[in-house]
Order: C-alpha cells, then sequence, then structure tokens
C-alpha cells in the first residue's frame, strides 16, 4: 500500500461564510461600534452612494456594508461604503449620508 505523504485534515478547510461574503467582523468608529461585512461584486445592478467620498458604488464593485452593532435600528441603517473610503474613515469622515 503506497504511504500518505499529507496529513489528515481533521479540521474544516475554511470558513465557508466568510468564502461567500458573509463573514462579519466588528469595527470602532466615531466611539461607536459597528458590524462591517466585505462583500463581493455582483450583478445587481443597484448602485449606493458612499459616505465616505458621496460617490456612486455600484452593487459590481466589491465594497464594504456598515451597520451599528448595538442592534438598534433596522435596514435603512446599512451604509455601502468604497473599501479605501472606509479604511481612511478617520482622515476622511462621512459628509452628510451617515447618521
Amino acid at each position: 500500500m503506497p504511504r500518505r505523504n499529507r496529513p489528515k485534515r481533521t479540521e474544516p478547510r475554511g470558513d465557508v461564510a466568510r468564502a461567500f461574503g458573509g463573514g462579519t467582523r466588528r469595527e470602532a468608529y466615531a466611539g461607536r461600534t459597528y458590524e462591517v461585512r466585505s462583500v463581493r461584486g455582483n450583478d445587481a445592478g443597484r448602485s449606493y452612494v458612499c459616505p465616505g467620498c458621496q460617490s456612486q458604488v455600484s452593487s459590481a464593485v466589491p465594497h464594504e456594508v456598515v451597520w451599528p452593532a448595538d442592534g438598534l435600528g433596522d435596514v435603512s441603517d446599512r451604509r455601502h461604503w468604497h473599501t479605501p473610503c472606509w479604511r481612511a474613515r478617520d482622515r476622511r469622515p462621512p459628509r452628510g449620508s451617515w447618521r
């Protein structure tokens, strides 16, 4: 019988939710905690306004969806940010479309 060179894996290979764009993480901003989800681009044809630069975010472009982590609010409290705008949120605060 041939020898097995690779060890058997006993744990799952990866996070399925993260692989399909469903993983969320918590990040702090402006004294509050937010849930952040990185989404891959899709072909939904929708566009959003990025609070960081006030430009259009197409649903076909990978971006970040951000909402308050306190559990208060609803779907209307979600904001779609360009990934670079979310990373630069401390240097470039939102202008007008963030509550």
